[in-house]
């Protein structure tokens, strides 16, 4: 049964659904309750691409990546959870002399701000990740300090802490409507029953166009498949490698439990909401590597899954508070970034709910920035 009402209803279940939660839970808010139309981290957030990084081109965003990374360090003692963290790096690899430009402007920004990137030589990325071939690489990024960890077990680690602090989590529950009441939200409509609430807060994903909707509030938020697979154990063992990322294909890799794992972003993929894995995406992938790293070519897989990005128009966040609607708050959008910016959104949002100001100035990520502009620069869509 659900409550028939409650201070603050979550709608959504992934890693920003969960952090969020725990945050507010963290700061007294005990009547909260998360709605999620499926299981918990049964979008997106479930899988296992993990990526967590301070490397960006902009402040705002290096600084959600800084502070989300020392969150996940601290994981297992606040809010308690192994999330097999493994800080092995990123590598970008670099083909062409403009990339070089941009990123050394990147590298000398994220060293202003205590990130320890660093540029380095075609031999020296061989070096970090054996399976490289030089041939056309002109240069690379190493980030020592990024890595990747496992979602799933984020998410349930929020989740079980907030939990413990009082908060409600209803799976299989399906948001149908909203109630307004002057300019505030006044109720959640589900398929299990109705919720009267005081805020409203909006993490779900890929379907957050639909939720604001509800509403009057626009969410420019698209759906965007991205698939990825998993290597049969290998043997030899594969070396531990940092997570490599071609930056002018997308193609990515690092290791997965006893193999690898493999991803890439198909430019042709249309918006949608299938999640089916289709065997053929890999000839894509293949076709870069058997250049880039010419050993994954022929590495036989084991299967792999299918996800969505939550992609905006510039490629960045959603995070902030409804103009229209002053209790409906929304953190969504993330278009490949939400796992590794979740511990410090959830912050973010905690504080707006609380009324206080965040850490950082969000005022760039408003959703109104598409109507009343000019938006943050857009990040290169990679993972």
């Amino acid at each position: 049964m659900l409550p028939p009402a409650a201070d603050v209803v979550i709608v959504g279940g992934g890693v920003m659904g969960a952090s969020v939660a725990f945050h507010l839970a963290e700061a007294g808010v005990r009547d909260v309750l998360v709605v999620e139309r499926g299981d918990l981290a049964c979008g997106s957030s479930g899988k296992p691409i993990g990526g967590v990084r301070a490397h960006f081109s902009d402040p705002l965003n290096i600084e959600l990546g800084q502070r989300s990374l020392h969150a996940y360090q601290d994981f297992p003692h606040r809010p308690g959870a192994d999330i097999r963290l493994d800080t092995v790096g990123y590598l970008f690899l670099l083909t062409g002399e403009r990339q070089v430009t941009e990123f050394t402007e990147s590298v000398r920004l994220q060293n202003s701000l205590g990130v320890p990137s660093r540029m380095i030589d075609a031999a020296e990325a061989r070096r970090l990740c054996p399976y490289l071939s030089t041939d056309g690489l002109v240069a690379a990024v190493h980030s020592p300090t990024d890595g990747h960890a496992r979602p799933g077990l984020v998410v349930h680690g929020y989740a079980e802490a907030a939990t413990r602090a009082g908060v409600r989590f209803a799976t299989h529950t399906r948001v149908t409507g909203m109630d307004t009441t002057g300019d505030h939200v006044s109720a959640v409509h589900t398929d299990r029953g109705d919720v009267a609430c005081s805020t409203v807060i909006c993490t779900a994903g890929a379907w957050s166009q639909q939720i604001g909707a509800m509403v009057g509030v626009d969410l420019p938020v698209r759906p965007v498949r991205r698939q990825l697979a998993f290597t049969q154990r290998l043997s030899p063992a594969a070396p531990r490698i940092p997570f490599t990322i071609d930056f002018t294909s997308s193609a990515y890799f690092h290791n997965s439990d006893d193999g690898l794992l493999f991803g890439l972003a198909d430019p042709r993929q249309t918006d949608g909401f299938d999640t089916t894995w289709t065997p053929e995406w890999l000839d894509l992938f293949q076709d870069v590597v058997r250049r880039r790293a010419p050993a994954l070519a022929t590495m036989p897989t084991v299967g792999g899954w299918a996800g969505l990005y939550e992609v905006t128009p510039d490629h960045n966040a959603l995070i902030g508070r409804s103009g229209k609607l002053p209790n409906f708050l929304y953190a969504t959008g993330f278009s490949g970034h939400g796992f590794l910016q979740a511990p410090a959104v959830g912050e973010i949002v905690r504080d707006l709910h609380q009324g206080r100001e965040p850490y950082v100035d969000i005022a760039p990520m408003s959703a109104d920035r598409f109507r009343t502009g000019p938006a943050p620069r857009p990040e290169a869509h990679v993972v």
